[in-house]
């Protein structure tokens, strides 16, 4: 029988598979590791669902060609700041329950106005960063 649980976010993320069945993921110090160098597979036709907070604006642009991401707050306030095909536009998530449908292969990055957590569900296969100019 597959593991059903209980789990929490902040340990355990889930892959969600092409074919509809949830894979839990253990989250260590190596998993950003693990998963940049392909030892959790390469998430085609896949999501990751995660869990972060966030207390200060983002150091990085990203952005998923693959597919869109949704991102939910949980608590706090957060402006995304979304670029593609030369223009650019903010979304403010301010009240819990807000979400952002952040489309495919729209770069974006985050400032946050109040600490923040959020629930992020992202098409992981290929996605790709670039670092904000200081």
């Amino acid at each position: 029988m597959p593991q059903s649980g209980p789990f929490h976010f902040t340990n355990t993320y889930l892959r969600l598979r092409a074919d509809a069945s949830a894979e839990p993921l253990t989250v260590d110090e190596s998993f950003w590791e693990r998963l940049s160098t392909g030892q959790l597979g390469n998430f085609h036709d896949e999501y990751l669902i995660s869990y972060h907070v966030f207390a200060e604006d983002w150091s990085a642009w990203e952005m998923h060609p693959m597919g869109d991401e949704i991102v939910c707050l949980l608590s706090g306030a957060v402006t995304f700041m979304l670029e593609a095909d030369g223009g650019g536009r903010d979304v403010e998530l301010d009240t819990v329950g807000d979400y952002a449908i952040i489309p495919r292969s729209t770069w974006h990055t985050a400032r946050v106005r109040a600490p923040a957590l959020m629930l992020f569900i992202t098409p992981g296969e290929n996605t790709q960063h670039r670092k904000i100019p200081a």
